[in-house]
């Protein structure tokens, strides 16, 4: 990647805080009418897909506008999201239901009085809690990189954005760029947050990709055009939307200690071959961590367990999670190496789709750039640096 490219576009970013903190709540990417229907580099479907997971949040501050750009810039496929609700109603892209960890909320004199415990799923939690701000005072807050030992040089730039900003990021980019969306808590969401005519948060939610054009089955032309995952912990959410809409879901699987968020269900019964036989009529795949498929004793991979295959069988792909570089991270067995991971991932366990917040590395991993010999389902291919369409 050149150095140059990523200054323009680091120019560009700045740029765009700068309008967007004119604007308040508006838009970084207001969207016109058709501008992102023109021919793209359409989504190559024929290996396992690059999920930048919150973005590519292993260099930015996650879940922003500089997080998802670098993404794609690095070679994502897709980019992912938690979506969550404002105090008013307004979907935003955020991961944990407080504000405290990755915001500078506790700066704010004026806020010092919304701390709050609410108990999430089962658990008793104290802090600032995002449905009890509006998306004005969310928009005025600032956020911060997670993790202590990862570039903190962007720290306090960027705001929290709104679902429809992350959308218009997709839509914009230069090539077809998939998104990958989360009804984050949903049975917390809908206890504290309440929209006209009895509507729910899954109701909002489907209804913004709606109003973006998102819709249509796995593979179909429609999905091909605006490629989308919708992905949730809770089952009877997705079973909802089923209702809603033919878009591809992914049930997200927790650890093995982990009972599903909203029916109270254990990890062993989501993942016995009757469930799979179940939720395959409402999902495409799932998403479990990944040490559950490959469980880790003292740091040593043992050895796979058969879910991968198990879930093949029941025509599920699996899309595990999360890939990350550092060695706090890597098993012993791969030697501090993350594209040994990857390939093993890949080659070994024969996975549909890696979350990671590195998608530059996975993007390295032989097979897995974007200029690979062929697209079996529509006959795309690249040659001498131009994209060829033989379906047309």
């Amino acid at each position: 990647m050149a150095s140059s490219g990523w200054y323009v576009v680091s120019v560009i970013l700045f740029i765009q805080l700068f309008l967007a903190r004119v604007r308040g709540a508006r838009s970084y990417y207001p969207l016109s009418s058709g501008s992102y229907n023109h021919a793209k580099q359409p989504l190559q479907t024929f290996r396992p897909y690059n999920i930048a997971h919150r973005g590519s949040n292993g260099e930015i501050p996650e879940e922003t506008v500089a997080a998802y750009l670098r993404a794609i810039e690095e070679g994502a496929d897709f980019i992912e999201t938690d979506i969550l609700s404002s105090k008013d109603g307004v979907l935003i892209c955020f991961h944990d239901v407080i504000l405290d960890l990755t915001t500078d909320v506790g700066n704010y004199t004026k806020f010092a009085n919304r701390k709050r415990t609410y108990e999430v799923q089962g658990q008793n939690i104290t802090g600032y809690f995002v449905v009890d701000f509006t998306l004005e005072e969310l928009k005025s807050l600032r956020v911060k990189q997670r993790y202590p030992f990862r570039d903190q040089q962007y720290n306090w730039k960027f705001s929290i954005i709104t679902f429809e900003e992350f959308i218009s990021v997709g839509l914009e980019a230069e090539r077809t760029v998939g998104i990958y969306p989360e009804i984050k808590n949903p049975v917390f969401i809908n206890q504290h947050v309440k929209w006209a005519n009895g509507k729910r948060f899954e109701d909002i939610f489907v209804e913004t990709l709606k109003k973006y054009g998102y819709k249509g089955s796995y593979m179909s032309r429609d999905w091909l055009k605006q490629p989308l995952f919708i992905q949730s912990f809770a089952p009877t959410s997705l079973i909802y939307i089923s209702k809603l809409t033919d878009s591809p879901k992914i049930l997200l699987i927790d650890d093995v200690t982990m009972p599903t968020q909203d029916t109270n269900q254990s990890y062993w019964e989501i993942t016995s071959d009757s469930y799979l036989q179940f939720i395959r009529n409402y999902v495409v795949g799932i998403g479990p961590w990944k040490d559950t498929i490959v469980p880790a004793v003292n740091n040593y991979l043992t050895t796979p367990t058969d879910l991968v295959a198990r879930a093949h069988a029941h025509n599920l792909q699996v899309h595990p999670y999360t890939y990350r570089n550092e060695n706090l991270f890597l098993h012993f067995d791969f030697h501090q190496d993350p594209y040994a991971e990857y390939t093993y991932w890949i080659h070994k366990i024969g996975v549909d789709g890696l979350f990671t917040d590195f998608m530059g590395s996975l993007h390295m991993v032989p097979g897995m750039d974007l200029s690979s010999e062929g697209c079996k389902e529509c006959g795309c291919f690249i040659k001498d640096n131009f994209w060829h369409d033989l379906s047309i």
